[in-house]
C-alpha cells in the first residue's frame, strides 16, 4: 500500500491551503488513504527541505509532496528563498532516492499565486501529488524489470 506524506508551508496560507487542498483530492482519487497525521506544517518555504528529508528518511513513506508558496517582494529575498527551497527538494530527493515532488509557487503576483491554488484542474497542488504518484508508480516498475 502506498503511503504519502504532504509537508506545507504556513506562510501564505490563504493559498497553501487550497494547493492542500488540491493534493489531498488528488491523492484520494487514487485510493490512498491519507491522514492528518501524514500532514506536516513548515514555518515557510525554506525549511520544506529539511522537514522533507527526514521525512523520506522514515522509511514509512512512498513519496513526499511538497506545498508552499514564495511571491515576488521589493527584495533579492524571492530569488533566495526560491533557489534554497528548488535545490534543497531537489538535492533530498537524490539522497534518499525517495520522489519529493516540488510544489511550491514562486510568482510575482498574490493573483498568479490565487490562480494556481483555486479547487481546479489547474492546481499545482494537485499537479505536485500527481507527480509523485506517478513517480513512485514508475521507480515500481523499474524495481520490477
Amino acid at each position: 500500500m502506498l503511503k504519502f506524506a504532504i509537508v506545507v508551508s504556513q506562510f501564505n496560507l490563504e493559498i497553501t491551503d487550497g494547493l492542500l487542498f488540491g493534493a489531498k483530492s488528488y491523492l484520494k482519487t487514487q485510493g490512498v488513504d491519507l491522514t492528518e497525521s501524514d500532514i506536516f506544517n513548515a514555518p515557510g518555504a525554506f525549511e520544506i527541505p529539511l522537514i522533507a528529508q527526514k521525512l523520506a528518511q522514515s522509511g514509512k513513506y512512498s513519496g513526499v509532496i511538497c506545498l508552499g508558496c514564495v511571491i515576488k517582494g521589493d527584495t533579492a529575498h524571492f530569488e533566495y528563498i526560491s533557489l534554497g527551497a528548488t535545490l534543497g527538494l531537489m538535492q533530498s530527493m537524490l539522497n534518499t532516492q525517495i520522489p519529493i515532488t516540488f510544489g511550491i509557487l514562486t510568482t510575482y503576483t498574490v493573483a498568479q499565486a490565487t490562480t494556481r491554488s483555486q479547487n481546479d484542474a489547474h492546481n499545482k497542488g494537485r499537479e505536485a501529488a500527481a507527480a509523485c504518484f506517478e513517480t513512485v508508480q514508475t521507480l515500481t516498475q523499474i524495481v520490477r524489470i
